[in-house]
């Protein structure tokens, strides 16, 4: 039988990978949620928490979860309103309202120490942070080896403009548009969104895309009795003895509004909320009639920007661009290696288990939504059961 043009049959391995997740008590639970052809297939299963009342709470696509990166691609799209009023451009400095970026100096050797630079040759541009190429970025290295890498990880997380502040008062790793460099470059846009429309980010944000989209649980932090429907995060590896490790709970760090509402990372959402999100971007920026984003703005976001020279010296590791490129705050597929995503999916995971991806050549999207740090790259290989399990489900 079709459902959705999905095979119901096959889809029952879909589900039977989640619960052996939950089985093995690697997380407590999880939900999956297969959009096609308008038809939506939610696959929840286990608990929001291994201990304490989240026990007892069954994961249901209404739960709230921490998003981390997947915040990343709605950030974007908010930019990208803003391109859409006039309010920024797209290859215009941002000094105006960046100031603390204006004028910057380069590492001379990104090895070495922070007094040895030169003059950026170019402004940052608004193109330059949705593509993660402003020059700056994680700095992958062990504490005390890469100076550049203590001194960013020493920015910590204080108001905005303080944040700001600090990271201008560092020189850039690499010459602006050389080559991409993972996650700074959201915070940025976070803090540039914020002044571009006088509110906060979190306001803006709720104006220009949740509301629109009825994202009513996708915030910085969650309140009142909502915080009953908001799992439990976990670390990446186990106790001494075994036990899981929580990393943040229901009245951690989430539960109050955040100094720094990052947009790297910031957010909670929920399964259903997201899906809004995505459905519209699959739609070309439409959603139940309320149209967000223009189409050209939806193939902006998520068209490949990166050249071959950046893709050769970027990646957390040699390879890493052979099989996708960088759009606007996501990845796009390049080229289908495995039974997964089709050449011009795009999306992006997060720390804690989360993923999102769009298939247009399928009219497709995934959403997996679990609360383990590291979840994704400690088992690669269960994202390929997955995939393996969600592209043989498909049946049309």
């Amino acid at each position: 039988m079709t459902a959705g043009g999905f095979s119901s049959k096959r889809l029952v391995r879909v589900r039977e990978l989640a619960e052996r997740h939950v089985d093995s008590g690697f997380v407590p639970g999880m939900v999956v949620v297969l959009a096609r052809h308008g038809q939506v297939h939610i696959e929840a299963t286990g608990t929001l928490a291994f201990e304490g009342a989240g026990s007892k709470t069954p994961m249901a696509g209404d739960t709230i979860c921490r998003m981390a990166s997947m915040t990343k691609p709605v950030v974007a799209a908010c930019a990208m309103t803003l391109v859409e009023d006039r309010t920024l451009r797209l290859d215009d400095p941002v000094d105006d309202l960046l100031p603390e970026l204006a004028d910057m100096t380069v590492l001379a050797d990104p090895g070495g120490p922070l007094d040895d630079t030169v003059a950026a040759r170019r402004p940052i541009t608004l193109r330059d942070l949705l593509t993660y190429t402003l020059g700056t970025g994680m700095v992958p290295a062990e504490p005390g080896t890469v100076p550049i890498a203590d001194a960013l990880d020493a920015l910590g997380r204080p108001p905005a403009d303080e944040w700001v502040r600090r990271l201008g008062a560092l020189p850039l790793v690499h010459q602006p548009g050389e080559r991409w460099m993972y996650d700074t470059a959201a915070d940025v846009t976070g803090v540039l969104v914020a002044r571009a429309t006088g509110m906060s980010f979190g306001d803006a944000l709720r104006a220009r895309i949740c509301d629109p989209l009825g994202m009513k649980d996708t915030a910085f932090s969650v309140g009142g009795e909502s915080t009953a429907r908001l799992a439990t995060a976990y670390e990446r590896d186990d106790g001494a003895g075994g036990e899981r490790v929580v990393e943040d709970g229901p009245d951690g760090r989430w539960s109050r509004p955040p100094v720094f509402e990052g947009g790297g990372g910031g957010l909670v959402s929920t399964a259903e909320d997201y899906l809004a999100f995505a459905s519209a971007l699959l739609a070309g920026g439409r959603r139940h009639g309320e149209r967000v984003l223009s189409r050209p703005s939806v193939t902006l976001m998520t068209s490949d920007h990166l050249t071959p020279a950046q893709k050769a010296v970027s990646g957390f590791w040699p390879g890493y661009f052979d099989t996708m490129g960088w759009g606007f705050g996501m990845s796009v597929r390049t080229r289908r290696t495995h039974l997964g995503p089709s050449v011009g999916s795009y999306g992006w995971p997060g720390l804690y288990g989360t993923a999102w991806y769009n298939d247009p050549a399928e009219d497709m999207t995934a959403i997996f939504v679990m609360q383990r740090a590291h979840a994704g790259d400690q088992r690669l290989p269960m994202w390929n059961d997955f995939w393996t399990a969600v592209y043989r489900a498909i049946d049309d």
